[in-house]
This record gives structure tokens, sequence and C-alpha cells, in this order.
């Protein structure tokens, strides 16, 4: 039970890592990838399909312990072709977060950690998206999960665009680490050295292939 316990906080971390908002192009041997370049402007929504939310904590300090979340969605709406003026919501299900172990997911869910049961959605709302060159970008925006809210800031990879399944795709991939603390995720206990059993420092990735329309 303490074990469960320890590595809940891991899949809490995800949570925030939620709030990151990225992609990652699915490419398939029909499809005619392009290289990064200027997009078309318009609407894009998240293929869940083809993403994933995950994350990444340190446990006794000596190793790491992932997680993810089932259940998200988010859109993209851009004018400019650099998506420079990309504007991006990111939503995560608080309750379909999985670290593979069902007593450690029911202790994240309640109030030590996420309290799904009050605050069943974590959200992302960007305040910019800005190209560093190539296909690099700096995504910032404001991450809320329970009632707090803070500014994080994701470095994203733009993997291009493709046509496939009738469709028109674009993938990204973003990665930050934030605090869990920050958030009042603040279960703790001490190993015997007296490092942190689970660390503070969650590492977030975000995958997600995009449709455009």
């Amino acid at each position: 039970m303490k074990k469960a316990t320890i590595f809940s906080a891991a899949a809490l971390a995800l949570a925030i890592a939620v709030s990151s908002f990225t992609i990652h192009a699915n490419k398939t041997e029909e499809a005619t990838i392009t290289s990064p370049a200027p997009a078309e402007a318009g609407k894009w929504s998240v293929d869940r399909a083809h993403s994933n939310v995950r994350f990444s904590i340190s446990h006794l300090v000596v190793s790491e312990v992932e997680g993810k979340f089932k259940m998200f969605d988010g859109a993209l709406e851009h004018t400019k072709p650099d998506f420079s003026d990309a504007k991006i919501a990111f939503s995560v299900d608080v309750n379909s977060i999985d670290s593979d172990n069902e007593m450690r997911d029911k202790h994240l869910k309640g109030d030590d950690f996420f309290n799904a049961e009050k605050y069943p959605a974590m959200k992302f709302q960007s305040t910019s998206f800005k190209p560093l060159g190539g296909n690099k970008y700096k995504l910032a925006g404001n991450l809320t999960i329970r009632d707090v809210t803070k500014p994080v800031v994701f470095d994203v990879i733009f993997g291009g665009t493709t046509n496939a399944m009738g469709k028109t795709k674009a993938g990204f991939k973003a990665k930050t680490t934030i605090n869990r603390f920050d958030y009042n995720l603040k279960w703790s206990q001490a190993t015997e050295a007296g490092g942190l059993a689970v660390g503070k420092d969650v590492e977030i990735v975000v995958n997600v292939e995009l449709n455009k329309g």
C-alpha cells in the first residue's frame, strides 16, 4: 500500500503534463510527409488515437516512474503560415490517469493529489507560440490543476504536415518540467537517507497529431 501510494505521485505529475499542448505527426507509408514548412491558416483538432500525454518522475531518488492520461482533447487555430499567432487550448480528464496500478490511481484521484471529484479537468491555454528557427518553438501559456493556475513554457518540435487518410495532418511534440508542489500536489514522504520518495520535478511530454478542419 505504501509503495502504491508513492508511485501515485508519479501519475499525478502527468496531470500537469496535460496542460502542456503538443503534437507529433503519425507517419504512414501512403502519406506524403513534408518537411517543417508554412501551413495554410485554419483550425486543427487533436486526433486522440494518434496522440498521447505522458509524464515521468523520480522514485526513491535512484529511478523513474512513468504514467499517462488516456482522455484529453485540444484545438489549435492560426492565421499565419508559420503558426506564430497560434492559439492553443488543451484539457485533460483527471479520472483517466493511468499509472499501471489501480490502487495508486485511486490514491492519485483523491484529495492527497488531484481531488478528481472536485477538480475533474486540467486545462492549458496558450499565451504565445514563438518560432525559434527550423522546426523549434517555445509554447507559453497557463496551466490549471485543481484550483491553481500558473504559467508554463514548453519546448516544442514541429514534425511537419502530411496528407493521409483523406485529411491534412500536422504533428508537434512538446516537453516541459514542472514542480508538482506548485499545484498543491503535495503528498510527500522521505526516504531513510532523507531524500524525497517521490521527486518534486515532473517531466511532461505531449505528442499530438492534429487533423485540419
